[in-house]
């Protein structure tokens, strides 16, 4: 049984904050209710899901809690305990949070693979999935907006803990690629949903929100952003044969763990997912006019950035001009669903190829925002802004090369940033994407307004990193 509702809200004002999870950290929280309480496992433990309407600042956000409550609460859990024993409570119940709890996750299980309801609560499973019910779980901790429980090595579930309105689009997007065959996302097995009913719960409006997502786990698979790294440690790494000169410092297949196949197979992969996008999606072109009014908004950007980051200010030239490019070359453009936050971080190497993950798209932007259409070719040019932050991580990462050999690294970043964009761009083009090449005012303006929001980002949150993108600009803009 649950205690009083104040008692739990107090316990929930202290604990939220400290969760990697939430996102409302800079700001005090003025309000907490409980929007909806399902029990789902009776008895000890017991299971009830929670969605919270947490209120801060004049803004209401929804978050998503399995919580737990055990008479007797064992060392395993007592990290994730909600509030703590005391009087009463310490004779009736310890809370926790559940998704720690291998014994109460199983209940997840049983009901996707029984296509179970509770209360407003509906478990699905897709059309053919056999999903196995006898797995413990164990949470991943790398994720901060979101927590994902590997059942053994076989699935892998993604329990939305900021909640947005309607259907996530992680799930939109990958049960669509799923039912369509594309074999470079994990099939999706399963999925949990928060029914609008009555006062349109979680902010969903008429449609259901989507509280969890079961995949495939691809547990053979390595991101691409860590092979990468290890690409670039092994080229900075490489010493240089005698008298090779300066262009050993340039010829960045000459290290051992050269990552440019592997570029050009992701490039391949891509175009195959935007295929798979389009037939899913559809295309729809958008008139000239469209295309200039983006090019103003890069522009607007742009401005605002050199405001905030006078460092950007001696690239602005060359942006601008990019951005005049584009707007007076356009013309009617082809458009589609697009991954839209498309990054080595995104990716996974299989036994079986390139795997694409997570079409949620920036978490900093709106739904709408996210769910807007795009060429193809911003997913390209946010993948080859990431070949310019792996060619410059270990750089800014203290302790990782020597201080003295700057200079030198950053000739060497440049030069495995070059060589695998190529080889990335290559692979795209001949995998059916439409040709870098051939579209070089575009896929520049994409870029350039990329490194843009980065330049920004990197001020508000990363300062330390603020060299990355301006020194890849310098690069990219002489």
């Amino acid at each position: 049984m649950l205690p009083p509702e104040q008692d739990l809200v107090r316990d929930l004002a202290e604990w939220l904050p400290r969760q990697r999870w939430f996102g409302g950290k800079d700001g005090p929280i003025h309000d907490i209710t409980i929007g909806t309480a399902t029990d789902l496992r009776h008895g000890d433990p017991a299971l009830h899901h929670l969605v919270l309407d947490v209120r801060q600042d004049g803004t209401t956000d929804h978050y998503q809690l399995l919580l737990g409550a055990r008479r007797d609460l064992p060392d395993r859990l007592r990290h994730v305990e909600i509030g703590g024993p005391c009087g009463d409570r310490a004779a009736k119940a310890r809370l926790y949070d559940a998704a720690h709890d291998p014994e109460l996750t199983r209940v997840l299980l049983d009901a996707l693979a029984s296509g179970a309801s509770a209360g407003p609560l509906r478990f699905h499973h897709a059309d053919g999935a056999r999903i196995r019910t006898d797995l413990a779980s164990l949470p991943m901790t790398a994720e901060q907006s979101n927590t994902s429980l590997l059942f053994g090595d076989e699935y892998i579930c993604k329990l939305f803990r900021r909640l947005s309105p309607g259907v996530n689009l992680d799930l939109e997007v990958n049960l669509a690629l799923t039912r369509g065959g594309c074999a470079h996302v994990p099939a999706v097995l399963g999925w949990i949903e928060l029914d609008p009913g009555p006062g349109a719960r979680a902010g969903g409006g008429g449609e259901p929100v989507t509280l969890a997502l079961l995949s495939d786990y691809l547990h053979t698979g390595v991101d691409g952003w860590s092979l990468a790294i290890a690409s670039v440690r092994d080229w900075f790494a490489h010493t240089p044969p005698p008298g090779g000169g300066e262009w050993a410092e340039l010829d960045a297949s000459a290290a051992g763990g050269d990552f440019a196949a592997e570029a050009e197979r992701l490039g391949a992969a891509t175009a195959e997912v935007h295929r798979a996008l389009a037939d899913a999606f559809g295309v729809t072109v958008v008139p000239a006019g469209e295309v200039r009014a983006m090019a103003a908004r890069m522009n607007a950007e742009l401005t605002a950035t050199c405001r905030a980051v006078p460092g950007l200010a001696p690239h602005a030239k060359a942006l601008t001009e990019a951005f005049l490019d584009l707007a007076s070359r356009a013309g009617p453009l082809p458009v589609q669903r697009v991954h839209g936050d498309y990054h080595l971080g995104q990716v996974l190497r299989t036994e079986s190829g390139w795997t694409v993950l997570d079409f949620e798209g920036e978490p900093a932007r709106t739904r709408s925002e996210r769910r807007a259409l795009a060429h193809p070719l911003r997913d390209v040019a946010g993948m080859l802004r990431s070949f310019e932050y792996a060619a410059r991580f270990l750089i800014t990462k203290a302790g990782s090369v020597p201080s003295e050999s700057g200079p030198r690294l950053e000739t060497r970043a440049h030069a495995w940033a070059a060589r695998n964009r190529a080889a990335f761009c290559r692979g795209y083009a001949a995998g059916g994407g439409p040709d870098p090449a051939a579209h070089s005012v575009l896929i520049r303006a994409f870029e350039f307004e990329k490194a843009v929001y980065e330049v920004r980002y990197e001020a508000q949150n990363r300062p330390a990193w603020l060299a990355v993108p301006l020194k890849s600009l310098a690069h990219l803009t002489a």
